[in-house]
């Protein structure tokens, strides 16, 4: 796959099979905009089909994760009867509502899409639609110096590009309605405690300790690896049933592909698997 010609992201292999991904504008904190909501998307997508990579690191440059979305200079809180102007839509309900559907929902939908595993490295503040990026990833860890919130209830507007049931997943019904309705914004450290994030580390060594988790993951059996992922997404999502029917199927699946041959000769040789 390609690794130059995105729009505001820059994409480098920093270990076998690993692949990162910088969002890459430190000079409005990593703001997303339309271009890059929809090159993340399509980058995303090639991710998935991309045999040589089996991981993924998402972080971004400078001093900020993301900023969330990026606003039209053109906007000042002083005009009166507006909401920030975002370029590709939400000019009336019709076109929020698109482009919503399109871009902002589309990103996480396509980042939970992602058989293979995924890991944030916050490496600075991480709100609104920067905050959910992150949830939509499988891991996030995050630097000491991190902040994360949503926010946008102090401008009045909601998380809608599915922050909201992000935040319910992790935090459960409970603490999503502290969290979003008392419009928190917490330092790395609450955000372990929460359970917001799976690990804290120094600045320095926060994307340094994501790529070598990642490089661990890609030396994993990949298949297993991506069908137990997915399994464990349903099974948020199913009845006890349903569950355990989808892991007998990926199992019957998983229990028959080499690599579990490998794992078997790999244990009785006492010996590190090779998985392919």
């Amino acid at each position: 796959m390609r690794l130059e010609g995105w729009t505001g992201l820059q994409v480098t292999r920093p270990e076998t099979g690993v692949l990162l991904i910088t969002l890459d504008r430190p000079d409005r904190l990593n703001a997303l905009s339309i271009g890059m909501k929809r090159d993340l998307i399509e980058l995303l997508t090639e991710v998935q089909a991309d045999d040589e990579t089996r991981a993924v690191v998402l972080t971004g440059a400078g001093r900020a994760f993301c900023a969330g979305d990026y606003v039209h200079p053109d906007y000042t809180a002083e005009q009166p009867g507006t909401v920030p102007s975002i370029a590709g839509g939400h000019s009336d309900a019709a076109s929020t509502y698109t482009a919503l559907k399109m871009h902002s929902q589309a990103l996480n939908r396509a980042m939970r899409a992602v058989d293979k595993p995924t890991i944030a490295a916050i490496n600075g503040p991480a709100v609104q639609s920067g905050l959910s990026l992150a949830l939509a990833c499988d891991f996030r860890f995050a630097s000491a110096t991190a902040r994360l919130g949503s926010g946008t209830l102090r401008f009045g507007l909601m998380p809608d590009e599915g922050g909201h049931w992000l935040l319910v997943q992790l935090l459960g019904l409970a603490g999503a309605l502290d969290f979003l309705l008392r419009a928190r914004l917490v330092d790395a450290p609450t955000a372990l405690a929460l359970g917001l994030v799976t690990e804290v580390h120094e600045p320095d060594d926060v994307l340094s300790a994501a790529i070598a988790q990642a490089s661990e993951l890609a030396a994993g059996p990949q298949l297993a690896l991506r069908m137990l992922k997915r399994s464990i997404y349903r099974a948020v999502e199913s009845d006890f049933e349903a569950a355990l029917d989808d892991i007998a199927t990926r199992t019957a699946i998983t229990d028959h592909h080499p690599d579990a041959a490998e794992g078997a000769k790999a244990f009785r040789e006492k010996r590190p698997p090779r998985y392919a």
